[in-house]
């Protein structure tokens, strides 16, 4: 399969699976209707109706389109990774028991690993 082609700061994040400095990324704040897809492949992760400011530094959600997102507990047994389902493409951490939504879970993904795709008229209308 065909990626897209990613710089190597993007790399080093979703590759290497780095992180980007808190506060820096695009999406933070960002709080357009539509879809965040994956940097790499494309694949669609989070809706942004489930995006709700942590004020963390990273955007947050807290659910992913089913299916989307894979989980994996870090070698140290202290945080879960995650990672594009589709393509293994390193988004960030999950975090649950904040009490920061109802749904009690956090993900915590760095902008770099995301592209947003607007929602068209049609989208917004509920005419998918």
């Amino acid at each position: 399969m065909e990626y897209n082609k990613l710089n190597d700061f993007e790399k080093y994040v979703i590759l290497e699976k780095g992180t980007e400095r808190p506060y820096t990324g695009k999406y933070t704040d960002h709080k357009g209707n539509g879809t965040y897809v994956c940097k790499q492949c494309g694949a669609a992760l989070y809706n942004s109706t489930d995006k709700f400011d942590s004020h963390c530094g990273w955007p947050s959600f807290d659910d992913e389109i089913d299916g989307a997102v894979h989980r994996t507990v870090d070698a140290d047994g202290r945080r879960t990774e995650i990672t594009c389902t589709n393509c293994g493409g390193h988004l960030g951490h999950v975090f649950f028991g904040e009490g920061f939504t109802d749904k009690d879970t956090r993900h915590c993904v760095n902008s770099v690993s995301l592209e947003f795709i607007p929602a068209t008229e049609d989208t917004k209308k509920g005419k998918q």
